[in-house]
């Protein structure tokens, strides 16, 4: 019987390079078989992220906030408080060894999660993340995803927009993309804490991954 997964919330901001650090070593503990999956949910200090497919001329203020390479897929991310980060360190060995059908995943947690808000999460062809319509043919987004994976361990993963301040954004073009908008919940109108949204993710998860 495989160990079910471990939940891990920190609660005061962890710097980036303090959590790959963590995640390497727990996605080498995974591989070994020493350590249970993990879903550790966290914040940043502020600072951007440049994933493998980055372009240097999307670094808008590359002097604003601190800028960190990483090795997950994507482009610039942005990363500061007010977001939910959710690294997510699974054995695909034991689920399926589908990357394809894993990030599918992780977009059907987060629009189950926006769902326990009323909140109409959508994906977009060609368009990695998590968008709303916001009505006159706009729409944001508000959930960005970005994954690695090691000898079939996957680490890095998800963002939600909780209640961030939305003009950090602006020193970065959000994974690339310069004709749409990012949001949060508080943007929308809705005002839940950190803790609701870590609930509606814990409870929405076993959904998706099973228990």
């Amino acid at each position: 019987m495989n160990s079910p997964v471990e939940w891990r919330i920190s609660d005061s901001p962890v710097s980036y390079p303090e959590a790959v650090a963590e995640m390497e070593a727990r996605v080498a503990a995974i591989r070994a078989g020493t350590a249970p999956e993990l879903v550790w949910l966290l914040e940043h200090p502020p600072l951007y992220t440049a994933g493998t497919s980055a372009d240097a001329a999307d670094l808008v203020d590359p002097d604003r906030f601190p800028v960190f390479e990483s090795g997950r897929g994507g482009q610039y991310t942005y990363h500061g408080p007010g977001q939910r980060v959710a690294y997510v360190l699974l054995d695909l060995k034991k689920r399926g060894a589908d990357v394809r059908a894993y990030v599918c995943n992780l977009e059907e947690w987060l629009i189950r999660t926006l769902a326990r808000f009323v909140v109409k999460g959508e994906r977009r062809l060609g368009r990695v993340g998590i968008w709303v319509e916001r009505g006159a043919g706009r729409e944001d987004k508000i959930a960005a995803i970005g994954v690695r994976v090691r000898h079939w361990v996957t680490f890095h993963g998800v963002a939600l927009n909780v209640d961030p301040d939305l003009s950090h954004f602006q020193g970065i073009v959000p994974c690339g993309i310069r004709e749409h908008g990012v949001t949060s919940l508080w943007d929308l109108g809705l005002t839940p804490t950190m803790e609701d949204v870590d609930c509606a993710l814990m409870a929405s998860f076993p959904e998706v991954f099973g228990q």
